[in-house]
């Protein structure tokens, strides 16, 4: 039987995960998130003619002749003020930036321009009308469209919908991910260690790259080689999680607890043509989606970059759910299996012609290296040899 494509396998977690349903968010939640229907403006900004500046409400024509102009400050207007008297010929008033122009007024004098009176003010100054004024709904119209489906969040975004007076907004609600680690050699970082133990890292990995990817994570601690006992752990999560994410236990070997727990159930393991990350499994228990990964902990992180992130993403709505990419010069030669993706831990420097080092070797233990890393560099299945000098395609990681 021929191993499946990163593609196929890429299709078949995207379709397993699904779109995540949509919530009315409060603003404060938003950020990042996607819009799930357009927003029309409920009025209009600025919602009322405001002063741009801080200086004094005119008449430009009052202003038009030679030298200063000495005039009587009628009122002061703060920004907030709500009651606002028509400014009566001949006259000033005093405003703040913000501040409603009073009826009658055309224009705004700044007080730099003045002597700053507050009883009379000496005028130094012309202004046309008009004049560092904001005018009603100079930003936007009552009725306009001004955020539509598909929009990531962002500041800016989500201040125009406060200022837009919008509480909370329509989004695609972020997907609730169970991480669970496997392993009766796994120890908790802070512990002592035993002969032929190892500290946990598979877990504290994937959670923060959930979380990276926009997702919630909910980190279960390790479970050891039994099948019982993984039923255990799962099971109060299943009513509350949206997918499980499990790395270890699904190779060929004689302690494989992910693939003997879920044998029977609706998942599918399969080799992936890959390196790293070939052993790979995906379907649903007890009808929630689930996606385990293989344990040596580079082919966990690069799984998850390749499948399981583009999956988190299109379940909230994003449209460009994979990393950016980029074509450099590798420095160092490279081989790769034949038949296989290879994907090689890098680092890419724009600043210097665009070039990528190769960081450490294909060995899928080698963390380290990974954590050094910027980028993934891929080598297509059908080459096996990659020379110095040569172009690649490198897939940023940050």
């Amino acid at each position: 039987m021929s191993p499946t494509t990163v593609a196929e396998h890429r299709k078949r977690v995207a379709e397993l995960v699904g779109l995540m349903p949509v919530l009315q968010l409060p603003l404060d939640e938003c950020l990042g998130l996607v819009l799930a229907a357009d927003v029309v403006a409920p009025l209009s900004l600025p919602p009322f003619d405001n002063s741009a500046m801080d200086g004094y409400a005119v008449r430009a024509a009052e202003l038009a002749g030679e030298g200063p102009v000495k005039l009587p400050v009628a009122d002061d207007i703060p920004a907030g003020r709500t009651e606002i008297s028509p400014l009566e010929p001949g006259t000033v008033q005093r405003i703040m930036t913000g501040a409603p122009v009073p009826p009658g007024a055309d224009a705004v004098i700044q007080v730099e321009l003045t002597d700053g009176g507050t009883e009379t003010v000496t005028i130094n100054g012309k202004v046309r009308p008009g004049a560092n004024i904001r005018t009603a709904g100079d930003d936007v119209q009552k009725g306009d469209p001004v955020l539509t489906a598909g929009t990531v969040l962002r500041p800016s975004t989500v201040g125009l919908a406060s200022a837009l007076g919008l509480p909370e907004l329509p989004v695609r609600r972020r997907p609730r991910v169970l991480v669970l680690s496997t392993g009766s050699e796994l120890v908790e970082p802070g512990r002592p260690l035993q002969p032929g133990q190892i500290y946990e890292s598979n877990g504290t990995m994937l959670a923060a790259a959930v979380r990276d990817a926009g997702g919630t994570a909910v980190q279960l601690k390790f479970v050891p080689d039994d099948v019982e006992e993984f039923h255990r752990a799962l099971t109060p999560y299943l009513g509350s999680v949206d997918v499980i994410v499990t790395s270890g236990g699904v190779s060929a070997g004689a302690y494989e607890v992910v693939k003997d727990a879920l044998a029977g159930h609706d998942v599918k393991f399969t080799k992936v043509a890959m390196q790293p990350g070939g052993p790979q499994g995906s379907g649903r228990y007890e009808g929630v989606p689930v996606l385990t990964l293989p344990g040596n902990p580079v082919s966990a992180q690069v799984s998850f970059e390749v499948f399981v992130r583009p999956a988190l993403l299109a379940s909230m709505g994003h449209t460009q759910v994979e990393r950016p990419t980029a074509r450099a010069t590798v420095t160092s030669p490279l081989t790769s299996p034949a038949g296989k993706t290879q994907f090689r831990r890098g680092l890419y420097d724009p600043s210097s012609g665009q070039v990528v080092t190769p960081v450490g070797g294909p060995g899928s233990h080698l963390l380290s290296a990974l954590a050094l890393s910027n980028c993934l560099i891929e080598v297509p299945e059908d080459v096996t040899e990659v020379a110095a000098g040569a172009e690649v395609v490198v897939r940023h990681l940050q």
